[in-house]
């Protein structure tokens, strides 16, 4: 995970996990609607996941 995904993911979450999927982006564009925070926790840890 690169700084600049860290920084993309904290000021536009969705924007930072739009290669890993649709489900993906849905997921923190809701949460991130929801609330700021949550979508940045989500974008986080899907960006430090493993997979893909």
């Amino acid at each position: 995970m690169s700084i600049w995904r860290v920084i993309l993911s904290i000021l536009f979450p969705p924007l930072a996990v739009i290669d890993k999927g649709c489900g993906s982006v849905l997921i923190v564009l809701i949460l991130t609607i929801l609330g700021w925070i949550p979508g940045v926790i989500a974008a986080l840890i899907i960006l430090n996941s493993p997979n893909k």
